[in-house]
């Protein structure tokens, strides 16, 4: 895929579109990233480009932020990058940075860098999922606090599920049945992010809906069902998906919510069954997956990025504001 133009005088042409992603490029993209990069590219053709994070460069030049290649070649920034990074693996020092980099550029970046750092962290996006009012399980973590005194604190009920809190995939998950199990483990999990203790919502047992929300509507829902009586239903683990959309119409709703609470033009929200009729939501996805027969999900991302390429060319009113369509 071509990943830049001349123009006449030899300048680069400034690409419309970009896909960002980590992964290395022989190991290829992931599904649901080369189904939405092949239709960017069918909808904006050599304006739409794919950047690896290994292979960008970025900096300051006589005062000026740069951006340019390993190779050397210099990079004007595009007007809207789609991030196709999972937030959880993103570092602050690197993948981050250089979110913030575009940003600073000009680049409209969907989401958000402040999005995706809320979304990094699971008690960080609950803290403002709760703040807005909407229903989340009762949870607690901790910042420094020895791993030994959390699971002796008399804060932390049983049984209670047990996460990291930037896993993703439904790795570093378990439901822990009583106080007892949580000591005897408590030397063996690792250290390298803090967990949390969440409230286990027992109707929701090896089941989890996930509504795709793009630009404020549903654009997809599935139920992902655990077929060996586990607690996790992710697919990635051997759980099933039964697409329903507009079958749950109460559960997509908290999950545009929730999609708005969090700042995320795109959103996989996962949410839990409460009871028949209530939910509560577990988590939200910045960078979310869908299921090849969720057909409705990619022809709304490509919508959604023609918007915003659409709203940086609408004229600007005085003070600085752009109109609204």
């Amino acid at each position: 895929m071509t990943t830049t133009q001349r123009t006449p005088s030899g300048d680069l042409a400034p690409a419309d579109v970009w896909m960002l992603v980590a992964e290395q490029r022989h190991r290829g993209l992931r599904r649901a990233s080369h189904e939405l990069a092949t239709a960017l590219a069918a909808a904006h053709g050599h304006r739409f480009v794919i950047w690896h994070t290994d292979e960008l460069l970025f900096g300051i030049h006589n005062g000026r932020l740069v951006l340019c290649t390993l190779g050397g070649m210099d990079l004007p920034a595009p007007r809207v990058v789609c991030v196709r990074q999972i937030p959880g693996g993103m570092r602050l020092d690197r993948e981050v940075t250089l979110l913030r980099h575009l940003e600073r550029m000009g680049s409209t970046l969907i989401n958000t860098v402040e999005a995706q750092l809320t979304c990094r962290n699971k008690v960080r996006q609950l803290q403002e999922l709760a703040l807005c009012g909407l229903p989340v399980p009762d949870t607690l973590s901790y910042a420094t606090a020895p791993l030994e005194g959390v699971i002796r604190s008399p804060h932390l009920k049983a049984p209670c599920v047990v996460k990291s809190v930037n896993g993703t995939k439904g790795d570093q998950v378990f439901l822990a049945p009583d106080r007892q199990l949580l000591c005897e483990l408590a030397g063996s999990l690792g250290q390298d992010a803090p967990f949390l203790f969440q409230e286990y919502v027992a109707n929701s047992h090896g089941r989890a809906l996930r509504v795709i929300v793009v630009d404020g509507e549903p654009a997809g829902a599935v139920l992902h069902t655990s077929t060996d009586g586990t607690l996790t239903a992710n697919v990635a683990k051997g759980g099933s998906a039964t697409l329903c959309p507009g079958r749950y119409p109460a559960a997509e709703q908290l999950a545009v919510r929730a999609a708005g609470a969090l700042g995320l033009h795109i959103a996989g929200v996962d949410l839990l069954m409460a009871s028949q009729d209530a939910y509560t939501v577990c988590e939200v996805n910045a960078v979310p997956g869908w299921r090849p027969e969720m057909t409705g999900v990619t022809p709304a991302i490509t919508a959604c990025i023609a918007r915003h390429l659409a709203a940086r060319d609408r004229p600007t009113a005085p003070g600085g504001a752009v109109p609204l369509p």
